[in-house]
């Protein structure tokens, strides 16, 4: 079982009818927890404490990437619960300073990790992949046009070179395992596809479009599996990676939606998640693969933001996102293919949103990263956000 990610640009349904607020900058922002909200069910939410399955959110004094002015965090990765790695920018509202921020978590704070011998420097970073404590992967925009692509480790990171990439190439997701690595995106309207299949410095990259629209998430499973997912233009798209290469899936039809973000669990179980644009409102979508076939599953929100899933390998899955009803409280999902509880985070203040634009599980902790936005005086700030669930016994001993 392989973790993806991400992601996030505005989903072509959603940018051709406007609706861009809160969704351009993908920023991050302070945690805050409660030790409370937790809520399932498979339609109206009703409450739930379970002995060993009832996560909480990490009370105050919860600590973030540290970064700095407008600073965002856009994916999450993690190898334990001492190994998790975070990407995003800083300066996000200002294209001539918006540097890329690669941080990563040993277990008790925050750290960013540099990115070596490269003049022109990254910009937004959009998606990390962990395939072993050596081989990290990071993707978003490079300040000289191209698509940036970074490995490294605790040690550092390294510009990758892949002379197949041209200007306008844009790369929104990557999954890795070892000695392989797949990122996502567009290329002149279509869907792009990068791939190789080592990760030293002869290796071979190669490339390929489908059809029109872009792709935002990808997550591999196995050896020779995986899916990317993302949106045609008027509704959801999902590639599959099987014998080899990639083929479009079919997907139920579903006017004015898309997906985000997809996790693998294995060849026949895995969950696409995103949203469907209508009437100038966002509703959920949740896919749910079964080695067969694409369902739509029903979560208990009429209308949330969706951006990213991962799960424990098990059968159980965390979707992060923003509840537009509790605007100041971090949200996150729990799925286990029946059951539905709600998390959520502390009141984080009036005139604040939060937005929990990723999300990765490792031993007993789910940690979601995003932002919080501050429109007070009607100026919008962002700052980076980090957030922990987990039991009460877990969270306690960190």
């Amino acid at each position: 079982m392989i973790r993806r990610r991400i992601r996030r640009a505005v989903p072509l349904c959603v940018l051709s009818a406007g609706l861009l607020a809160g969704l351009l900058p993908c920023a991050t922002s302070v945690a805050h927890a409660q030790t409370g909200h937790a809520q399932t069910g498979t339609g109206p939410a009703r409450p739930e404490r379970g002995p060993s399955g009832d996560e909480v959110a990490q009370g105050p004094g919860l600590p973030t990437g540290h970064l700095r002015t407008d600073a965002s965090l856009s994916d999450v990765a993690g190898l334990s619960d001492k190994d998790v790695w975070a990407v995003g920018q800083q300066e996000a509202w200002d294209f001539w300073r918006n540097r890329g921020v690669i941080t990563h978590w040993d277990g008790s704070s925050w750290g960013e990790v540099p990115i070596r011998g490269d003049a022109t420097g990254a910009g937004h970073l959009r998606s990390v992949a962990a395939a072993s404590p050596g081989e990290v992967w990071a993707v978003g925009d490079g300040h000289d046009g191209l698509p940036y692509l970074a490995k490294g480790s605790i040690d550092g990171f390294d510009r990758v070179s892949v002379p197949r990439l041209r200007t306008g190439d844009w790369l929104g997701g990557i999954a890795a395992s070892s000695g392989r690595v797949a990122a996502v995106g567009s290329r002149d309207g279509q869907v792009f596809l990068l791939s190789s299949g080592g990760a030293g410095k002869g290796a071979v990259w190669k490339t390929g479009q489908g059809p029109g629209g872009a792709l935002y998430g990808v997550a591999l499973a196995g050896k020779s599996d995986g899916w990317a997912v993302g949106d045609s233009g008027d509704g959801p798209l999902a590639m599959r990676l099987a014998g080899g290469g990639w083929k479009r899936a079919d997907l139920p039809r579903i006017k004015g939606g898309f997906l985000r973000d997809v996790y693998a669990e294995s060849r026949k179980r895995a969950v696409a998640i995103g949203g469907v644009y209508r009437d100038g409102k966002i509703s959920p979508l949740v896919l749910d693969w079964d080695g067969r076939r694409w369902k739509r599953a029903k979560p208990p929100e009429r209308h949330a933001e969706l951006y990213g899933v991962t799960g424990d390998g098990e059968g159980v899955f965390w979707i992060s996102g923003y509840d537009p009803a509790r605007p100041a409280e971090g949200f996150l999902l729990r799925y286990d293919g029946d059951r539905w509880t709600r998390l959520r985070g502390q009141t984080s203040g009036a005139d604040r949103k939060v937005r929990l634009q990723a999300v990765t599980h490792v031993g007993e902790l789910t940690m979601a990263v995003g932002h919080m936005l501050d429109g007070k005086d009607g100026k919008e700030r962002y700052t980076d956000l980090v957030e922990r669930f987990g039991p009460p016994h877990a969270l306690a001993a960190r």
